[in-house]
Formats: structure tokens, sequence, C-alpha cells
């Protein structure tokens, strides 16, 4: 039989996907370990996907999307993230995923090496494998708060560092990076000439600190940027996200996203122009319940004496249960699984700092989060 690429068959799983194939083979587990939120889509949202069905808008569309929806969303770019881009930038995609996946194939020939949060959702890594390309860790560190080094990130570059990648708010930490703390990353990438690539689509959720997107700071056009209505929209399963690129990638994007996926599906498009230029009650309604769903967590956490990441946005927790896995958290997190019947994400699935932790998703039903972490192993028990 012939013999799949080297680069292929070297490809990481995913830590959290192992963990929840085993949860929902179990009927009484509490799935706390993958972030699917807790909220339904607006009714208007699922009207305007059912109307674009019966009006039968199931045919092809243009490569980068409807042109009322990437109109919506140059707009908003330009509203709520004081992006200012035209709209050849804007490309619709299949979910953020593929927004990722595009971004990195454009910025990463084989062998070129990519900058990743450790800890950092998993499909950084993955891409960059998928890609032949190198994975290159950059630690966020409790000892730091979770903020980046730069002076580690000096001591990383080589001649074969082409991209940055950058995720806040952060999944799997439920941290946010400050104006400065970006800011200091695009300089770092412009004395290294290096790709800058935001995921931002955490950026609905955040607590006390006002979601910062890069691109709005970018003085030398270097960012590419990516959004979704998953996590904002409650439609993980409709698969609309965007990418937006520095100007001057619209023959090239054309090129790609015909080879790719020719383009997003049609009814789904619509669907995401009613999120977009809809009411967003929805949304704020949902924040606040993710955030009340957090102070419920913490201060039970709290009162367990659990050591946690105080979260300023996503809808996660971090927390160290490292007084319980013996340096083996993944193997733990499958334990206290079958044993406990709770499915956590093992922080060491987002890479090697993230050993002795977890992630919760706190958008589950309030009643099973702190059932959850109610059966976590607390210090000295």
């Amino acid at each position: 039989m012939p013999r799949l690429a080297d680069h292929i068959l070297g490809m990481p799983g995913s830590g959290v996907r192992h963990i929840l194939e085993q949860a929902l083979r179990l009927d009484d587990a509490i799935i706390l370990a993958v972030g699917e939120p807790g909220e339904e889509p607006a009714p208007a949202i699922r009207e305007a996907a059912a109307a674009a069905w019966r009006e039968g808008h199931v045919r092809y569309g243009p490569n980068g999307g409807i042109a009322p929806l990437r109109r919506a969303i140059v707009d908003r770019l330009d509203q709520a993230n004081g992006v200012r881009v035209d709209v050849e930038q804007v490309w619709v995609t299949v979910g953020a995923t593929q927004a990722l996946h595009q971004a990195m194939s454009l910025t990463l020939a084989p062998g070129d090496e990519v900058l990743v949060p450790d800890p950092g959702y998993t499909t950084f890594t993955m891409n960059a494998h998928m890609l032949a390309a190198v994975p290159v860790p950059y630690a966020l560190s409790p000892e730091r708060g979770f903020q980046p080094d730069l002076a580690q990130l000096e001591a990383l570059v080589t001649d074969r560092t082409r991209l940055l990648i950058v995720n806040s708010p952060s999944n799997p930490l439920g941290s946010t990076f400050e104006p400065s703390t970006i800011q200091a990353l695009l300089d770092f990438a412009a004395r290294h000439d290096l790709w800058v690539l935001s995921d931002e689509c955490y950026e609905a959720f955040t607590y006390g600190i006002p979601h910062v997107s890069p691109a709005s700071l970018d003085a030398d056009d270097r960012v590419f940027s990516v959004f979704s209505t998953s996590k904002t929209y409650a439609m993980t399963g409709a698969r609309v996200g965007w990418l937006v690129t520095p100007r001057g990638f619209s023959a090239t994007m054309l090129r790609v996203q015909e080879s790719a996926i020719s383009c997003v599906d049609m009814p789904a498009q619509h669907a995401a122009l009613e999120a977009i230029t809809g009411s967003q009650d929805h949304v704020r309604a949902a924040a606040a319940h993710y955030r009340e769903n957090l102070v419920a967590a913490t201060a039970l956490l709290d009162e367990r004496g659990l050591t946690y990441l105080a979260p300023t946005g996503a809808f996660y927790l971090w927390i160290d249960v490292s007084h319980a896995t013996d340096g083996d958290v993944a193997a733990w997190a499958e334990r206290f699984l079958h044993e406990h019947r709770v499915a956590v994400a093992p922080g060491s699935a987002f890479g090697r700092t993230g050993e002795g932790w977890i992630r919760v998703c706190c958008a589950a039903r309030r009643d099973d989060l702190l059932e959850g972490l109610g059966r976590l192993p607390a210090p000295g028990a």
C-alpha cells in the first residue's frame, strides 16, 4: 500500500478530542471538555438560514462570500474593532478553522517556522504539521501571569521564522492581552519581518478588559485576522468565519479559495448576515450568562482551595490540578472521566506548558458546571 506523506504521519492528534470521544460513549458524563456555547442561536438567525433554503439560495456563490455579508463584515470591523479594510480584504471561510489554515498556507512553506502560543489552541500546531512547517512554542507561563515573554520570543527567532500567532482572548487560558502587549508583539514582528496571525474568535466575551484587535494597531500591513460566528452567535455547526488579509491579496485569495472550498455554504452565509446585522441583544445576554457562570465557578474553586487563572475573556477556566496528576495530566484526565464521570480538557493537549492544568468550559449548564467542578480533587484531600 502506498505511504502517506511523512509530515502527515507525524501530525499530532487532539488530546481534547480524545477525551471527548470517550465521554460521548458514556451515558452519565458531564462534558466540560469542549468549547460548545450553551446558548442557542437567535430565532432570527435560524429563520434566515431556513428562508435561504426555501428561496433556493443553494447555488455556487462568489469565492470570497456573498457581497452583503462581506460589506457587513467591513462595517463591523470598522465600528467594533477599529479596523478599516475594503471588501477585497474580507474572505468568508468554513469557520475560523479554514481561515487559520488558509492564512498559514499563505505564509508558511515547508520547513518554515511559526511561533505558536503554549498553551495554545491545538489547531495552530496541527496546521503547521499539516503544511510541513515547524511549530515553535513560546511559553505563556504562570510565573508571568500567562503573558508572553518578549525576551524569550527574541531567542526563538531563526532565519526560518515567518509567522507569529497571537490569540486574545485565549483559548484555552481565558486570558486577554493589554494594548501595550499587543503593540510590543507587533513591534517584535516588525523587527524580524514576520507575518502576524491574530485569532479573535472570542472577541465578544471579555470581562473588564476591552478587546483589542492587533490589526487596529498594525502600522505596516502584516496582520492576518481571523473571526467566527461560532462562539459569538452559538453557530458552531454552521461553519462561517472570515479571514481579513493585508492589502493586495485579492488575486491570490481568489485562487486559494477556489482550490480549497470554492465557496461557503450559502444558507449559512445568510444566517451569518442576519447574525452580524441583526439585534445583538442575544450576544450581550450570552456574555452576561457566561460571566455569571464564571463568577459562580470561581467562587466554588476558591471555597475548595483550587488555584486557577482569573478569566478576563472567552468562557474557559484554566485550573491547576498538579497536586493530583503525578506529572501526567492527560492520563489523569482519562482516569478522572471514567472514575468520576466528568470530562475536562488536559492542559498538556494545548502545549508542554499546560502540564498539570486543565481547561474547563464554563458555557455549560450551571448545575452541570458546578457539579463537575465539585468532583475535582482539592489540594490535601
